[in-house]
């Protein structure tokens, strides 16, 4: 008898434990819907990138929404992600390629005012 009531109350337990990681992880369906508005924001976006047709130019324009479609990909990660590396390799994408965009927008706002590119 006692067997049982430890079976059960095990049982129970393991129950609640499940609810309760049930309730606390978000949706797969909601990971997906923000990788895929990442996916369009960015493919919008590197659409709309002024072209000059200087490849310079044009290349920066187009990476920098690349790269930010990168970093709120690499943010889901962070949110909905449980892998150890897997959430250091997002972090390390966030910094690179912030640092990244940076350079590429200096890059092109000392070019425009020189006249580089148009």
């Amino acid at each position: 008898m006692k067997l049982t009531w430890i079976s059960i109350s095990i049982l129970f337990v393991g129950i609640a434990y499940a609810q309760t990681e049930k309730e606390t992880q978000p949706p797969r369906e909601t990971f997906m819907e923000e990788m895929n508005t990442s996916m369009k924001v960015m493919d919008h976006d590197m659409a709309a990138a002024p072209m000059t047709g200087d490849a310079d130019h044009d290349f920066a324009a187009m990476m920098i929404p690349h790269h930010q479609g990168a970093i709120d990909m690499a943010k889901a990660e962070l949110i909905y992600g449980k892998d150890p590396v897997m959430r250091r390799l997002a972090q390390e994408i966030i910094v690179d390629q912030k640092s990244e965009i940076d350079v590429m927008n200096l890059w092109l706002g000392k070019n425009a005012k020189a006249g580089k590119g148009r």
